[in-house]
């Protein structure tokens, strides 16, 4: 039974740290999402018309992330929240990644609710996920360049499971991996805050648009929320 859990150490450090978490079993991703791609093209229009969506410190949600990645000792202007990296690269060419459905789908949740969102592919999962401060010693292959492995700064807040790390500086950049791809079946989707007085709702709303996406293309969704108050979930085992 895999579990998804906060340390108790970034629960203490972010007391208001709130995740949503959206399973989807039996995920089909090999063909294209129109209605994905036609809610990508209409934000590209729209900033290449120049209209782009709020981005850096002009948007307070991305505001938080801000200030956390300086809490953990991360220069947010050098190594970007995801969100943030996404919403900049529309305003400057107005145009977004197409990578599979699956990340095309949390890509446009993210860029249009400014929450950072990412996923795991669940089968390449070892062991339990945690989040939790670095200590310098774990390995990372980042995403893109299998053949290239990093040490997290000591400090940084990481995912790991029980054979290496899953993503850096929070929501900066995915491991090779557990990328999503394709063939993709059983997919962990993840949309957070670290301010949930301020920024809640939109991770709330944030996570049933993913969920309600999902279900059209998988067996079973199921949303789950960590907290400080409840840091961690059992996801389950994967079913054919």
């Amino acid at each position: 039974m895999t579990e998804l859990r906060v340390s108790e150490a970034v629960c203490q450090a972010f007391p208001r740290l709130r995740i949503a978490v959206v399973v989807a079993r039996g995920f089909d991703g090999h063909e294209r999402w129109p209605e994905t791609d036609a809610e990508l093209a209409a934000l590209e229009n729209a900033a290449a018309a120049g209209h782009p969506l709020p981005a850096g410190e002009s948007d307070p949600h991305i505001t938080t992330w801000y200030a956390a990645y300086r809490a953990f000792g991360t220069n947010p202007k050098r190594e970007r929240p995801s969100v943030d990296a996404l919403r900049r690269r529309l305003a400057r060419t107005a145009r977004l990644p197409r990578i599979n459905a699956a990340v095309d789908c949390y890509n446009l949740v993210s860029v249009s609710h400014g929450v950072p969102a990412g996923a795991f592919d669940l089968d390449a999962v070892h062991g339990d996920v945690v989040v939790g401060f670095a200590d310098g010693h774990e390995e990372f292959t980042p995403l893109g360049e299998p053949d290239n492995t990093e040490h997290p700064r000591p400090g940084e807040v990481i995912y790991t499971d029980g054979k290496s790390v899953l993503t850096r500086h929070w929501n900066h950049h995915d491991a090779e991996r557990t990328k999503v791809s394709p063939h993709s079946r059983h997919i962990l989707f993840l949309l957070e805050t670290t301010e949930s007085a301020a920024c809640g709702p939109a991770v709330d709303a944030a996570a049933a648009d993913l969920a309600a996406r999902a279900a059209t293309r998988s067996r079973q969704v199921s949303t789950h929320w960590l907290t400080p108050g409840s840091p961690a979930v059992e996801l389950g085992e994967p079913t054919a």
